[in-house]
C-alpha cells in the first residue's frame, strides 16, 4: 500500500467524527461569547484569551473542512436534540459545506487575530457584548453551511443577521450608524422572507421540512423557477445584488472594520452558498434561462460595484462598492457554470464553477486583509476620508507593504490569487461558443469583453485606493504621528496576505479544493492531474498557467538586474531627487485628490450616478467647491417606497387616535363584514 493510500485511509477514519468535532467546535465559539459576559468591561480578557482561542478554533473549523473536501463521496449527517418535538435540528457535512467552513475558519482565523488587538475600551459596545456578539456570528454562520433542513437553516440565517445587525451598530449612538444598521436589518428579513418562501416551494406539498425531502420533490418548471426565482432574490439581497445592494455601502463603513472583514469576506459567502445549495443540490433540473438572468445580473453588479468604488472618497465605501464589483463576478461564474450545465456541457459547467468557488475564496482573504487595513489605518490616523490621509507608507510600513498584497490581489494582477480565479472565470467566457443555441452563441461571449471591463476598472479602483492612502506626501499634519498596529494586528494581516500569495503561486490547492465541490454538484471536476506547480483546467493545449515558474521567473529577472546593477557597475549608487517639472516647492496640494480621481469615471459613466454640484459665487472671497454622488437606484425604487410606506404609517395611524366609540363602529362593521362573507361564501 503506497504512503498516500495509508495517508487517505487514516483521514477518512477520522472524518467519520468530522461533524460531531465541528458542532463541538462552533459550541466552543458559543461559550467564548458566552465567557465575555462575566467581565463585560476587561479588555484583557477578552483580547487576550477569549479572541484568540477564537482563532484556534476557527483554525479547526478550516481543518475539519478540508478534510470533509478529501472524502468528499462520503456526507455525515446527524439529527440533534433541539428545535420543536416534531422538527428537530438536522446538520450535514459534504463537500460543499466543507468548502465554506475551509473559507470561513481561514478567514475567521486571521479577522479573529487581528481583532485580539484592535478592539479597546471605549468604542461602542462594551468588549464583553462585543464578544458574545462576534463569536455568535461566526457560530451561525457555520451552523447556516451546516444545516440540513429548513427549519435549522432559517433560525440560524436569523442568528446570523440579527448578531451582525449588533455588530454594526456597535456605535449605536451616532444617528448614521442606527439608521445603517435598520437598512441593513430590513434587507435581510425581506430577503429571509423569500428564502422561506422558496423553502416553501421547494417542499413540493410535503410537511417534510429536511433537505434530502426537497431532494426527492420533482417540481414542475413552473414551480422549479419559482424556488429559483425566490432564492435569487433572497439570496441576492444578503449578497448585495444590484439592486438590492443598497444596505452594503451604508452597513461596512458604520461597522467595525473587523466586523466589516467578516461581513465582506464570510457573511456574504453564506450568500453564496445557498444559492449552490439550492440550485445545484436540491433542485433536480436547471434551465438555460436561469443562466443568462444570473449571468446578467451578475455582470451588471461587478460594473455597477467597479464604477461606484471609483468615485469614492471614504476608504470603507469604496471598499463596500468593491465587495459588490466581486460578488458580481461570482455570480456571473454561477449563471455561467448554470447554463453549461443545462445544456449538458458538464466539463465546462465545472471549469465555471470552479472559477466562482475560487473566487469566493480569494475575495474573503484579500477583502478581509483591505478592510482590517483600513482599521489599522483608522485607528493611527483617525480619519476615514481619503482627501486626509496620504504618505503612510513611510509611517506604517508593515500595513502599506500588507496592503499592497491585498491591493495587488484584488486587482487581478499575476502571482497572486487574484488573478487564477478571473482567469478561469475568463477561461469559461471563451468557451460559450461550444453552447448549442445561435442566440446565446452570439450574445454570451460578449460578457468577456465585459469582464475584462470590470477587471480593468477594479486596477484602477486600487490605484486610487492605495496611492491616496499610502503614497505622496501626508495631506494632515496629523500623520506625522501614525505609526504600525501591535503584533496582533501584524500577525492578522500577514495571515491573510499568506493566503492570498499561497493560492496565487500555488493554484492546484484551490482547485483541488473546488474541484471535490463540482465533482459532488455536477458529477465532473476539471483536470488536476498536472504537476503540482501546474494547472491547465482544460487541456494543456488550450490553458495553462504556473505560479510558481512565473515566481519563479521574476526572482531570475530581478537577480540578472541586481547583478548587472550592483555587482558589475562596481556597486556605485547615486541618489538625486526626483523631477520636480521646474517647481521644487511641492506640497500635498499638488497631488491627485480622491475626487480628482474619479473625474474620468464620472464622465464617462455619468447616466449611473445623480450629480449635485454646488459652485461658489464668483464673489466669493473663500470659494468652496462640492460634488454629491447618489445612486440613481435608490432615488427610483427605495425612495418612492419609503415615501408610501411613511403615507401608509400616518393613515393607519389616525385609527389610533379616536374615541371608544369609533373603536366599537370599528368592531362592528368588521363583524358584519365577516358575516356576510360567511354567508355569500
Amino acid at each position: 500500500m503506497s504512503l498516500y493510500s495509508l495517508l487517505f485511509r487514516c483521514i477518512l477514519t477520522l472524518s467519520l467524527h468530522d461533524l460531531h468535532l465541528l458542532l463541538v467546535l462552533v459550541l466552543g465559539w458559543l461559550i467564548l461569547g458566552l465567557a465575555g459576559l462575566l467581565r463585560p468591561h476587561r479588555v484583557g480578557l477578552v483580547a487576550a484569551v477569549l479572541f484568540p482561542v477564537g482563532a484556534v478554533i476557527a483554525l479547526g473549523v478550516a481543518l475539519l473542512g478540508g478534510i470533509a473536501l478529501m472524502a468528499a463521496h462520503i456526507p455525515q449527517v446527524a439529527v440533534l436534540p433541539l428545535g420543536l418535538p416534531d422538527l428537530p435540528f438536522h446538520v450535514r457535512l459534504d463537500a460543499l459545506s466543507g468548502f465554506f467552513l475551509l473559507l470561513l475558519g481561514v478567514a475567521g482565523a486571521g479577522i479573529s487575530i487581528f481583532a485580539a488587538g484592535y478592539f479597546r475600551s471605549g468604542e461602542g459596545t462594551a468588549p464583553g457584548l462585543h464578544c458574545l456578539q462576534y463569536h455568535t456570528f461566526l457560530a451561525s454562520m457555520a451552523l447556516v453551511v451546516l444545516a440540513d433542513d429548513a427549519y435549522f437553516f432559517m433560525v440560524a440565517w436569523e442568528t446570523m443577521a440579527l448578531s451582525s445587525y449588533f455588530l454594526v451598530t456597535s456605535q449605536h449612538r451616532i444617528p448614521e450608524i442606527r439608521r445603517a444598521g435598520f437598512l441593513y436589518l430590513l434587507i435581510a428579513h425581506v430577503g429571509a422572507l423569500c428564502i422561506l418562501l422558496s423553502f416553501g416551494v421547494l417542499q413540493g406539498g410535503s410537511w417534510q421540512f429536511t433537505f434530502d425531502s426537497m431532494r426527492s420533490a420533482r417540481l414542475t418548471p413552473f414551480w422549479a423557477s419559482t424556488a429559483f426565482l425566490l432564492a435569487l432574490v433572497g439570496f441576492g439581497a444578503k449578497a448585495g445584488l444590484v439592486p438590492l445592494h443598497v444596505w452594503l455601502p451604508e452597513a461596512h463603513p458604520a461597522a467595525p472594520s473587523p466586523v466589516s472583514a467578516m461581513m465582506s469576506g464570510l457573511m456574504l459567502k453564506t450568500a453564496v452558498y445557498g444559492v449552490l445549495r439550492i440550485t445545484f443540490d436540491l433542485l433536480h433540473i436547471r434551465y438555460w434561462w436561469w443562466g443568462v438572468l444570473v449571468l446578467i445580473v451578475g455582470l451588471f453588479s461587478g460594473l455597477f460595484g467597479a464604477i461606484f468604488a471609483a468615485v469614492q472618497t471614504d476608504m470603507k465605501r469604496l471598499l463596500a462598492y468593491s465587495s459588490i464589483e466581486n460578488i458580481g463576478l461570482i455570480f456571473a461564474g454561477i449563471g455561467l457554470a448554470i447554463l453549461f450545465e443545462a445544456f449538458n456541457l458538464r466539463l465546462f459547467a465545472a471549469l465555471a464553477l470552479t472559477a466562482a468557488l475560487i473566487h469566493s475564496l480569494n475575495h474573503s482573504l484579500f477583502k478581509s486583509l483591505l478592510f482590517l487595513a483600513t482599521g489599522s489605518v483608522l485607528h493611527a490616523t483617525n480619519h476615514r476620508s481619503l482627501g486626509k490621509l496620504g504618505g503612510l507608507i513611510r509611517r506604517m510600513p508593515w500595513v502599506a507593504t500588507l496592503a499592497l498584497i491585498g491591493t495587488l490581489a484584488i486587482a487581478g494582477l499575476p502571482p497572486l490569487n487574484g488573478f487564477i480565479s478571473e482567469w478561469l472565470l475568463l477561461q469559461s467566457f471563451l468557451f460559450t461558443p461550444q453552447i448549442p443555441h445561435a442566440f446565446l452563441n452570439m450574445v454570451v461571449p460578449l460578457g468577456a469583453a465585459a469582464l475584462v471591463l470590470i477587471a480593468a476598472l477594479a486596477a484602477y479602483v486600487m490605484v486610487k485606493f492605495y496611492g491616496i492612502i499610502f503614497l505622496g506626501q501626508p495631506r494632515e499634519a496629523s500623520l506625522a504621528e501614525a505609526h504600525d498596529p501591535g503584533w496582533l494586528e501584524r500577525l492578522g494581516l500577514a495571515w491573510l496576505a499568506l493566503g492570498c500569495v499561497l493560492i496565487g503561486v500555488l493554484p492546484k490547492i484551490a482547485l483541488r479544493a473546488a474541484g471535490s465541490v463540482t465533482g459532488a454538484l455536477l458529477g465532473q471536476a476539471v483536470n488536476v492531474s498536472t504537476p503540482f506547480w501546474w494547472i491547465a483546467p482544460i487541456a494543456p493545449a488550450q490553458a495553462s498557467y504556473s505560479g510558481l515558474v512565473l515566481v519563479g521567473g521574476i526572482v531570475v529577472v530581478v537577480g540578472i538586474t541586481y547583478v548587472l546593477v550592483r555587482v558589475l557597475a562596481h556597486g556605485r549608487v547615486r541618489r538625486t531627487v526626483p523631477w520636480d517639472c521646474g517647481y521644487p516647492w511641492q506640497t500635498s496640494r499638488m497631488q491627485d485628490t480622491a475626487e480628482g480621481f474619479g473625474q474620468p469615471i464620472l464622465h464617462m459613466f455619468g447616466p449611473f450616478f445623480r450629480i449635485e454640484r454646488d459652485t461658489p459665487s464668483p464673489s466669493d472671497c473663500s470659494p468652496h467647491y462640492r460634488i454629491h454622488i447618489e445612486d440613481r437606484l435608490w432615488r427610483a425604487i427605495y425612495q418612492p417606497i419609503e415615501i408610501a410606506v411613511q403615507h401608509l404609517s400616518n393613515a393607519i395611524g389616525t385609527l389610533q387616535g379616536g374615541r371608544l366609540a369609533t373603536y366599537l363602529l370599528y368592531s362592528f362593521l368588521t363583524l358584519i363584514g365577516l358575516l356576510v362573507f360567511v354567508l355569500w361564501a
